[in-house]
């Protein structure tokens, strides 16, 4: 599948910035391109944010048009949630990064059973920490933030896809929402829509977080509202963005941080 560029802005809407001397990505395993470029593997030259390959054209490699002297540091974690994002601010801040984005919130979301998902409370708490503390840090600095993807969506495209359903049975991925894929009893169903609402108000929360702070622009759910395909997801764990997946990410997020 050949994924369609997002529309750019017109001359007339697009923001103007000073070139930006550093920027910093903070989050999890999406943003480190886990599984983007070999197996089980940290791939952040491939991530959305921070990434150095040509075939995803991070933000970096866009920020970098303005100012081919732009340091790059990917502070995001495989496996990180929501709990360590004021510890990576705190990394962010060291850096004085001018620039710093954030998509965090899959792992919370995503874990061995419904009842181990982050409550919305803590969810908050930590986040807002973490923009205290890059505000405080850093307070010219541009903060954008991502919304989560609608891990939903992952079941929807690969739950009929006999690889699919070994992968996340094998490694234990997602069994919050990815137990029991190809269920229909009432129960499993509920269970997933309960997994969904969660993302749903994680979202909300971190735009809400976000409004409060000058420096701070959401991407008003592009990340999340975008239905991705198959041909998006890595194939071997068929739950991780590819190359192409980081790809779209990159073009979503540049398009909300233009509006």
């Amino acid at each position: 599948m050949v994924l369609a560029p997002a529309l750019a802005p017109s001359a007339a809407t697009a923001r103007t910035r000073a070139p930006i001397t550093s920027m910093a990505s903070l989050g999890d395993s999406i943003t480190r391109g886990f599984n983007a470029c070999g197996f089980y593997l940290d791939c952040p030259s491939r991530s959305w944010s921070t990434g150095s390959s040509s075939s995803v054209n991070s933000l970096y490699l866009r920020l970098k048009e303005d100012n081919p002297d732009i340091v790059a540091h990917n502070d995001a974690k495989t496996g990180a949630k929501v709990a360590e994002l004021p510890g990576q601010a705190e990394k962010a801040v060291s850096q004085q990064a001018g620039y710093v984005t954030i998509l965090i919130g899959a792992n919370d979301v995503c874990t061995a059973s419904e009842e181990d998902m982050t409550s919305v409370a803590d969810y908050e708490a930590a986040f807002r920490t973490a923009l205290r503390t890059l505000s405080g840090g850093l307070p010219e600095a541009e903060i954008l933030v991502a919304s989560i993807p609608d891990v939903r969506r992952l079941w929807e495209v690969a739950k009929d896809k006999t690889a699919a359903r070994v992968a996340w049975a094998t490694l234990h991925i997602c069994q919050s929402l990815l137990e029991r894929p190809r269920s229909n009893d009432p129960e499993d169903v509920a269970r997933r829509e309960r997994v969904h609402a969660r993302v749903v108000d994680f979202n909300l929360v971190a735009e809400k977080v976000c409004a409060e702070y000058p420096t701070c622009r959401h991407d008003a759910g592009a990340v999340f509202d975008r239905r991705f395909e198959l041909s998006d997801i890595n194939a071997w764990d068929y739950f991780h963005p590819n190359a192409g997946g980081q790809r779209l990410l990159a073009e979503l997020v540049h398009a909300a941080d233009d509006r």
